[in-house]
């Protein structure tokens, strides 16, 4: 499975990330919606430049997690987690729900606000150029090799031999390598990273081990509630026939 590590003492903010990715996928100009949370994602905007609370400047895009949460919560297979790594989007199968967006713990997937045929948008690791043996273009361009592309196994212990060796220059953590069961974009940072979690910290447990405990209840409570609803509108329709044959025979006897 493949990803990138992402080594954040070496980001300088310079956005080339970001411009070459809008540039790849031709997205022309940003376009600030109000529904957008305001962070520099957005359906033309897949990838981000934020600033943690002491001022690092943080690279923020999908995490491709190993299980991810969208995949597990979309009802038509829309979203895709593929044998290489990446978490893909097919918009011909998408219904508009946006439970995707609803299920990340990291606020990632975007939608089209202002498109009359909406779709939900996000970074795909760039799977396109993955297959024709390319590099992700926000590696390719990146000029201080803050982004780093290969297995993620690999990346994982390239990423704990940089901590051993300049234990003063990291946190002794590697993001991704476990939370919500791990992911395939991993970060090394001299800051906590917690804020680019969407609200609390995820857990290491897989998102889909968690939303399967509600969503397997879902056909019980559908049929019950199909069931009650049944017998609600029976009951209202035995009622109101009651009572149209009481105004109609107003000296005879109810049915």
């Amino acid at each position: 499975m493949i990803g990138i590590l992402v080594d954040v003492t070496r980001c300088t903010g310079c956005n080339e990330c970001v411009e070459a990715c809008a540039q790849a996928h031709q997205f022309g100009e940003a376009r600030h919606q109000p529904q957008e949370v305001g962070d520099g994602l957005s359906a033309v905007r897949w990838s981000a430049i934020v600033s943690s609370p002491e001022g690092q400047p943080v690279r923020k895009f999908c995490r491709h997690c190993v299980e991810p949460a969208c995949v597990s919560v979309c009802p038509v297979g829309a979203m895709l987690k593929t044998e290489a790594g990446p978490v893909v989007y097919d918009p011909n199968k998408c219904m508009g729900c946006r439970y995707c967006m609803m299920a990340c713990p990291y606020g990632i997937p975007r939608y089209e606000w202002d498109s009359a045929v909406p779709l939900v948008q996000k970074c795909n690791l760039c799977a396109e150029r993955l297959d024709q043996g390319l590099l992700p273009v926000c590696v390719e361009t990146c000029p201080e090799q803050a982004l780093i592309f290969g297995e993620r196994d690999e990346l994982l212990a390239l990423a704990h031999q940089r901590i051993a060796e300049a234990p003063g220059r990291y946190l002794d953590q590697v993001v991704g390598e476990s939370e919500a069961g791990g992911s395939s974009v991993l970060y090394l940072s001299n800051v906590p990273l917690d804020f680019l979690n969407f609200s609390r910290a995820p857990g290491d447990a897989p998102f889909p081990d968690l939303s399967w405990n509600w969503l397997g209840k879902v056909p019980g409570i559908s049929l019950a509630t199909a069931g009650l609803m049944t017998g609600l509108f029976w009951i209202i329709g035995r009622r109101m026939q009651v009572e149209e044959a009481r105004l109609a025979h107003p000296g005879g006897k109810e049915a």
